[in-house]
């Protein structure tokens, strides 16, 4: 069976049970509970012959045998049982509850759906890609405010086409929603090292991933995408379920890939004696960070830079506002200049994300060892933002909309093969102030480069650049369709709201602090 094939089955049954209340997140879990189940019987047959971790009162025979009320109650209890355990049962049953509203639907899905299917021999491919478009059909239901967790697939292959992970390196997500970033990885190492030996396939597998998610739900459903994409097994997948800026771990990673949460600072509601409610701030105090602040976003720069090895490599989405955020931002700003290579900036369009009003870039930079001098020379900058119109529906983002920024940021010139060996240190920009076809570069090229005297020089060293014309400003010709002019004015007013509720929060914790 195919991945399409495969993926229209899933579906047919997921709109039949959606007309019994069940969301698409309610699905996927489902879904999540009763696969591994299933491949866990399978990889305790032939050829496998592996132990099961599952009790065998629970595992997945017991189910088949069983029929209505006897199967709702059996299947709940199986639900309880398993959420007990440790390690990896636990973390994708813990708290699991049956959500089916009708025995004979139930059974239809483990007999005719799962049971179906060898899991165990489908291509990670196959199921892989199944599993992920589940995911991404419940990003796009927006009242289930999943796609939080869902960072566009076609800006992840780029992220990682350009950090281009290789055999034997460590890679960690502190932030892994669905965990798209790791399997990304991982297929991308498979894809350009297809002669890996067996110790590089083992660490791989078992020892070359590791992600934090802070939400249990998320946290399952993570745990399960990695297992269909080959990564981990039914005894251990690398996922850890907690927050990761709480405290330093210890390990350190080669790379480090990460879309952090957006939103709020992070607070606290309090509830006094007298019954009055304050909000207090969650500043994070750690040793290891340049500055203390309640900005999330701000926290994880800080937290990747610590779990980065010296030479690691990050890609890490970020917000405008930690470009530009003066106080603590503008602290770290520096300290990141002079201690790390920050060595380039994509600036993304809006209407890539599932959560509205985000401006957002991603941020890449090398982790240095201590040095006089700061190791950022220049930061190259490519906007993707002026002039470009994406929305999730009538023009989704795709991986070639991406293709020009990834040749350049590898040192590739226009025309010359995707093929040809990357040189970060051979890069050209394509903007001038003046037209110069010899060069491919002119006043509307999107890459351009900035002297790391030129970025401190800047008030509060904002790396919030910008230097081309929008030509909507200038001819009403070149105005987008009223769809998108609809959908970008939502997004700015949304990123203005943001802006404000962060000062409302921050006028509210001072004015509870003075009293």
């Amino acid at each position: 069976m195919n991945a399409n094939t495969l993926v229209q089955k899933l579906w047919n049954y997921c709109n039949v049970l959606r007309d019994d209340g069940m969301s698409y997140g309610d699905y996927v879990e489902q879904l999540t509970y009763l696969l591994f189940l299933k491949m866990a019987d399978e990889r305790s047959r032939p050829p496998y012959r592996q132990p099961s971790i599952i009790p065998a009162l629970y595992a997945w025979p017991e189910l088949l045998t069983r029929d209505g009320d006897e199967l709702f109650d059996h299947y709940r209890h199986a639900l309880e049982r398993l959420g007990g355990e440790k390690g990896t049962l636990g973390l994708i049953f813990n708290k699991a509850q049956n959500k089916f509203q009708d025995p004979a639907k139930l059974r239809r899905v483990i007999v005719d759906l799962i049971n179906e299917e060898d899991w165990s021999s489908l291509g990670a491919d196959v199921k892989g890609d199944a599993y992920e478009g589940l995911l991404e059909k419940n990003a796009q239901d927006t009242k289930s405010g999943a796609g939080q967790y869902f960072t566009p697939r076609p800006l992840i292959q780029a992220m990682v086409d350009a950090i281009a992970p290789r055999p034997g390196e460590s890679v960690c997500d502190p932030a892994c929603g669905t965990g798209g970033f790791l399997f990304t990885a991982h297929n991308a190492i498979t894809r350009n090292y297809p002669n890996l030996t067996r110790d590089e396939k083992r660490h791989l597998k078992e020892g070359a991933f590791r992600g934090w998610e802070l939400v249990q739900g998320t946290a399952r459903v993570c745990a399960m995408n990695l297992l269909l994409h080959g990564i981990g097994s039914e005894t251990s997948v690398p996922i850890v379920v907690a927050d990761a800026l709480a405290a330093d771990p210890g390990e350190r990673f080669d790379v480090v890939l990460a879309n952090p949460p957006f939103g709020k600072k992070s607070s606290t509601q309090i509830e006094g004696a007298d019954g009055r409610r304050s909000t207090e701030k969650d500043v994070i105090e750690r040793d290891d960070f340049w500055a203390t602040t309640s900005n999330k976003q701000l926290n994880f720069v800080q937290h990747i830079k610590t779990l980065l090895k010296s030479h690691g490599r990050a890609a890490v989405v970020v917000p405008d506002n930690v470009l530009f955020e003066g106080g603590a931002g503008e602290t770290i700003r520096r300290k990141l200049l002079h201690e790390c290579d920050v060595h380039t900036l994509l600036r993304l369009p809006t209407g890539l994300f599932y959560a509205q009003g985000v401006k957002a870039n991603v941020l890449f930079f090398d982790k240095k060892p201590a040095s006089q001098t700061p190791w950022t020379r220049q930061l190259w900058i490519y906007d993707l933002r002026t002039n470009q119109h994406f929305t999730l529906k009538t023009r989704p983002l795709k991986r070639a909309d991406l293709d020009e920024f990834v040749g350049l940021y590898q040192g590739r010139r226009a025309g010359e093969p995707a093929d040809r060996p990357a040189n970060r240190h051979g890069r050209a920009a394509t903007w001038s102030e003046q037209a110069d076809a010899a060069n491919g570069a002119g006043p509307d090229g999107r890459w351009r480069v900035y002297a790391y005297d030129e970025l401190i020089a800047r008030d509060k060293a904002s790396l919030d650049i910008f230097w081309l014309k929008d030509d909507s400003l200038a001819d009403s010709d070149n105005l987008p369709p009223p769809e998108v002019i609809a959908q970008e004015i939502v997004e700015d007013l949304e990123a203005a709201l943001e802006q404000f509720r962060l000062i409302a929060g921050d006028l509210n914790g001072s004015a509870t602090e003075s009293t």
